[in-house]
């Protein structure tokens, strides 16, 4: 049996628009940018993402709970186990994409990325750069960044996960 439809994807059914206040709260979490991370390529339970994870399962209900309710997981299947009922979630898009975001929403986004790289065993790469581009080329170079990480992602699902934050915006005129 399979639960509820998941919200409307947009035109692009792999990605998920962010632009409401809940979804910024819901995504200002480590854990729950965590558990996006691990329903990226398959439907998983509670106990499942817990022992993934290593996180306790009430931790893991709880904030599945509050993606659930902002719309960037759902539940794909459920099923009777042991007098229970399980519940597969899957996230709702395979890419998520920042609408309009205000300030305390990217703050609070940029703050969820920061532990995360903070709790990464290997090296990261971290770099700001300002270029003078004309706004062709800008718009070229927004689309090929684009490309790049759409295109990146390999198939085996036994791959380390690794996040990417691409961010590309015209610095304020003084």
């Amino acid at each position: 049996m399979t639960g509820p439809e998941p919200p409307d994807r947009g035109a692009d059914g792999d990605v998920l628009d962010i632009s409401t206040p809940e979804q910024f709260a819901a995504l200002a979490h480590p854990l729950r940018q965590r558990l996006l991370f691990a329903l990226t390529h398959e439907a998983a339970t509670i106990s499942q993402l817990a022992v993934r994870l290593g996180v306790a399962k009430g931790s893991v209900a709880h904030h599945l709970k509050t993606l659930h309710a902002a719309g960037l997981v759902h539940i794909t299947e459920t099923r009777k186990v042991r007098g229970g009922t399980e519940h597969y979630y899957r996230r709702t898009g395979r890419r998520l994409r920042v609408a309009e975001p205000r300030t305390a929403d990217r703050a609070a986004l940029l703050n969820a990325v920061a532990q995360e790289v903070d709790r990464s065993p290997e090296d990261h790469l971290l770099s700001l750069r300002h270029l003078r581009l004309s706004p062709e080329r800008a718009r070229r170079l927004r689309a090929t960044l684009a490309e790049l990480v759409d295109g990146a992602e390999e198939d085996d699902t036994d791959q380390p996960v690794h996040g990417v934050l691409v961010v590309m915006y015209e610095q304020e005129r003084p």
